[in-house]
């Protein structure tokens, strides 16, 4: 297992899973775009080997979704002419061709069977086979703007591992004895995720012991509290202890194609959205009917196939076990007048999700699909029948884009191709999203184009998700390398890269001008802070914004419109997503969970090897004095790494055994010497209860694992920091930590924060600290050592492993896996193909409507997603809020416009400019932070600035300069009479005039 390629995936799936996966054989038929996008996904997360089936030729409505294709692929079979891109993927995938028919011997040598391009025939016949022999077996296929997804895993599929979360653990706070006996957790006691009936375990439980050894026990939740068996005769609860919830299988019974065909069970949320998929049920059927009487299917916007497709709808037998409800005539006719077509977000979307329940058949973790789902798009068409295509408009041109042209016409196409958009991000989203760009054609025409911004480089770990890189382009630049791919997709794609990122230090480069010729813009970004501020741009410039993003399994996708949707709200940043950060006090004295142990593993090792050195540096620089040294920053950086500067390893495997001695033993004594076990608090209670668990000091063994990870890790790293030559002879240092006395606090090398407090770091200590800093200043400049989340062999994560789990030992606690530290402390998002490429198709048809013209609200979709748990939401956005004051109405997407005038207009003529064309009278007025004018500055100050022009006005207070092509100076007011809450809009002083589209007034 290449555990670099699949890391971020190995965190969603699990060893075990992609151990299946790697051995696992998938037959696919059918290489037309949707047949394309499963290949994709499989080959990219590994699958041990895929066989190709599609004898039938390449035509030119393929090139619409088929990103292995191209015109020399003409006439070729398409899985043939597919073979050789796709194998470039992944080399570790076994990759063939089948040119026969499909037979029983050939189906019975896979796992899986997947069919996207065959007729209702073909898919009765191999699915009942399938079915009696134990073959899972999946049907996928898309008609223009809607999709459907047949599984068929067998009558007893047993789910090994339902649900994407971890088991849930909690601490405990008490145990009662009695029956039942009631379990008192921890933190907030309403908020904890158990559940009636969830299976648990107990361990580390001290007193009441015998539910150490308990199975599984059922739990009921009550009053935030969890009610066990009985537990009368069991010992007193003493203390500590956490409460697990145990994983159990469960079984899935399908029922085969030809009965699930006439009884449906269908994925859907609600009952409105039940009637819509029996409808699109109806729909697919009399769509194949359609195919075997006219050996084709229905002409693009042809009135006549179309009623027939109505007809044969009509005629089908009813559904059993459903409400028999009349059809909705108007929606089965649109989907026959655009079932012709061939769209490349509709195969994103359903390749993604049907590679997805792929590896649920393969792997038995997650929950398959009970057993269709249907999906449509069919709001991507203009709502005035008026403006739909007609015949003419969407016949076959034997272009690349015919399939794309069926269903929404060439003047479309015209449209596509005329727009500019920038791409923020060319990751795994952002790679999917340049491949969309270039199937649907954005941006071909002359005065169209792309460009894409990204400063990362390629790493391996990325290899596995972003599909348009491959092994040589690792260390490359991955903008570049995108831009580069995409124009192989499509020759005709003017697309450009910029290696700059997108904040507040590039827009000298991201300015006025570049964004007058941006249509729109996408974001494919991993941070909070990176979305709030590409989105502050586009709110600026008026531009629509695109932007999605996911975390494993889970996904989101959601359009932003000026004037018509709110603006991007989401968090600001991780941290303020998932919570405040935990107490100095709580992570050095006082841990009780696995992530206050991680957090302090992570600190001490940025204390430890980049912050002093980066304070010892500064001291050599402008050889600061310690007593101007701020205190806490003195004894977190350096008095943990300062008497004696190293000079061999063996110097530096010293240091690490004194540390050890100092956080796991030292450390710990010294506390309990203030804080004994038994101390008892005025109120009588013990103070080591709750959620303060009693440390007991560690003896150092050098024979135990994790206490010579950590001298091995740490020396290393402090020889690095010192750039002195490490080791990773590990017999050899065995036999040195054998000769090295035995570890003391009193080590010459070693003064510890943890054990002084600023109040006892007396003028001699300060001294002599003094001294020392003037010793080491003599010596070259140290070496910050940064962490790093890809490098397994950097003893970086072997730090924090050894150090969390040494903690763990001290306090009690129980530790998670070694992945789960990493992932925790790289704050690695975990991730796969599958979701990537669902939410980059949902992202393609909110471009679609987004360049189709004004529309209305009602059209655009948000969507959320979680294929672990076959979870599909999509809804309409919000639209902008309505703010007021006195006779002003506007919205967040509203400004107020001033033209600077020629001459230059003063700051007098532009308050009085602002209250008679707004009515506002200015109370305040802002660059920035910067005030530029009070009301309540006294006469005679008002007067000195009333009569500058306002940009020599800006120049005085902020020493501000107008970037080369900037249009317009943004200010913000306040108003006399408004309330505290009041935002109003921004004020764009015009420095040229028709800087911006038309904005909307307030």
């Amino acid at each position: 297992m290449d555990g670099e390629l699949y890391s971020r995936q190995l965190y969603v799936l699990g060893l075990p899973a992609m151990q299946r996966i790697r051995g696992a054989n998938v037959l696919l038929s059918g290489l037309r775009g949707l047949g394309a996008e499963v290949a994709k996904n499989l080959v990219l997360m590994g699958v041990g080997s895929l066989t190709l089936h599609d004898p039938h030729p390449t035509c030119w409505a393929d090139l619409a979704a088929q990103f292995f294709l191209s015109e020399e692929s003409l006439g070729r079979s398409r899985a043939e002419a597919s073979h050789a891109l796709l194998a470039q993927l992944n080399e570790a995938v076994q990759i063939s061709v089948h040119t026969g028919d499909i037979t029983e011997d050939l189906l019975l040598a896979f796992q899986v069977v997947v069919l996207t391009d065959s007729e209702l025939e073909e898919q009765l016949k191999v699915g009942a086979f399938c079915h009696k022999h134990g073959v899972h077996f999946l049907v996928a296929e898309t008609r223009g703007l809607v999709g459907r997804l047949f599984c068929d895993f067998g009558e007893d599929f047993i789910v090994e591992d339902p649900t994407e979360v971890e088991p849930v653990t909690a601490a405990i706070q008490d145990i009662s004895q009695g029956l039942p006996g009631i379990v008192t957790l921890r933190g907030d006691t309403n908020r904890h995720p158990f559940n009636d009936g969830d299976l648990v375990t107990f361990s580390g439980i001290e007193g009441m012991v015998e539910l150490n050894s308990c199975s599984p026990q059922p739990v009921r939740v009550q009053n935030g509290s969890l009610e066990i068996g009985d537990t009368t005769a069991f010992s007193r609860y003493l203390r500590g202890g956490v409460v697990t919830e145990v994983k159990m299988p469960k079984t899935v019974r399908h029922k085969s194609l030809d009965i699930a065909l006439l009884q449906p069970r269908v994925v859907v949320q609600n009952s409105q959205e039940l009637q819509r998929a029996h409808c699109l049920h109806r729909a697919f059927h009399a769509l194949h009917k359609f195919q075997q009487l006219h050996g084709r299917l229905p002409k693009p916007w042809d009135p006549v196939d179309a009623e027939a497709v109505v007809g044969l709808a009509q005629s089908l037998e009813p559904l059993k076990g459903t409400k028999e409800e009349s059809l909705d005539e108007a929606l089965l006719r649109r989907i026959a007048l655009s079932s012709a077509g061939t769209l490349s977000p509709m195969a994103a979307i359903l390749g993604g999700v049907a590679a997805q329940e792929v590896l649920k058949a393969i792997s038995r973790k997650f929950m398959p699909l009970d057993q269709w789902l249907y999906f449509d798009a069919l709001e991507c068409l203009p709502e005035d029948e008026a403006l739909l295509p007609n015949p003419e408009d969407c016949r076959l041109r034997n272009c690349r884009y015919d399939g794309q042209i069926a269903v929404f016409g060439t003047g479309f196409q015209e449209k596509l191709s005329c727009q500019h958009y920038l791409l923020v991000g060319a990751g795994a989203i952002g790679c999917e999203m340049l491949k969309g760009f270039a199937l649907v054609g954005l941006g071909v025409g002359a005065n169209g184009g792309v460009t894409v911004a990204d400063m990362d480089h390629i790493e391996r770990s990325n290899l596995s998700r972003q599909f348009l890189f491959r092994p040589q382009d690792i260390g490359r630049p991955k903008a570049e390398v995108a831009v580069t791919a995409a124009q192989r997709l499509n020759p005709d794609l003017n697309v450009t890269s910029c290696t700059y990122p997108l904040d507040p230090t590039t827009e000298h480069i991201y300015g006025d001008d570049f964004f007058s010729r941006v249509d729109g813009v996408v974001a494919a970004l991993d941070s909070f802070e990176a979305r709030h501020y590409v989105a502050a741009r586009c709110t600026h410039y008026l531009r629509p914004l695109l932007e999605a993003g996911t975390r494993g399994t889970r996904g989101s996708a959601s359009v932003f419109v000026p004037n018509v949707t709110d603006a991007y709200k989401g968090p600001a940043s991780a941290a303020a997503s998932e919570g405040a950060s935990y107490p100095l006090c709580t992570l050095r004295y006082f841990p009780s969970t696995v992530e206050h142990i991680l957090q302090w593993a992570r600190d001490e090792f940025e204390g430890l090897f980049r912050q002093s050195a980066e304070t010892i540096n500064c001291y050599q620089e402008t050889g600061t004095s310690v007593l101007a040294m701020d205190r806490t920053t003195l004894l977190r950086q350096v008095m943990g790494v300062l008497k004696m500067r190293p000079r061999t390893w063996q110097d530096c495997v010293a240091w690490a055994l004194g540390h050890w001695q100092l956080c796991f033993h030292d450390g710990i004594v010294e506390l309990l010497r203030h804080l004994p076990c038994d101390k008892v608090l005025q109120d009588g209670t013990l103070f080591w209860s709750g959620s303060k668990r009693c440390p007991q000091p560690l003896q150092f063994d050098p024979n135990q694992g994790m206490h010579f990870l950590y001298v091995l890790a740490a020396a290393n790293l402090y020889s690095q920091m010192h750039g002195l030559p490490g080791s990773r002879d590990q017999t050899a240092l065995r036999e040195l930590l054998r000769l090295l006395p035995e570890p003391d606090s009193a080590h010459p090398n070693l003064i510890s924060a943890d054990t002084l407090t600023p109040a006892e770091l007396g003028p001699e200590q300060l001294k002599e600290l003094q001294e020392s800093l003037e010793d080491w200043s003599k010596g070259p400049p140290l070496k910050p050592v940064l962490f790093g989340k890809e490098d397994d062999d950097n003893f970086h994560e072997d730090f924090v492993v050894a150090a969390s789990n040494l903690r763990a030992q001290n306090y009690g606690i129980l530790l998670v896996s070694r992945a789960q530290i990493k992932q925790t402390v790289g704050q690695i998002i975990p991730a796969v193909a599958t979701s990537t490429a669902v939410v980059a198709g949902l992202l393609g048809l909110e471009l679609y409507k987004v360049v189709s013209g004004p529309r209305p609200l009602s059209t655009f979709r948000q969507s959320y997603l979680h294929l672990a748990e076959n979870y599909f939401i999509r809804s309409v956005p919000s639209a902008p809020a309505l703010q007021s004051f006195h006779h002003l109405k506007w919205t967040c997407w509203c400004r107020l416009k001033v033209p600077a005038g020629q001459p230059e207009r003063t700051l007098e003529s532009l308050l009085a400019h602002i209250q008679k064309e707004y009515g506002l009278k200015v109370k305040m007025l802002l660059h920035g932070q910067a005030v530029l004018y009070s009301a309540q500055w006294s006469s005679e100050k008002q007067t000195q600035r009333l009569g500058l022009r306002v940009t020599e006005l800006v120049r005085q207070v902020t020493s501000w300069e107008p970037e080369p092509g900037q249009r317009v100076l943004v200010l913000e007011l306040s108003c006399e009479g408004e309330e505290d809450e009041t935002v109003f809009p921004p004020l764009h002083y015009e420095l040229r005039q028709g800087s911006h589209h038309p904005a909307t007034r307030p």
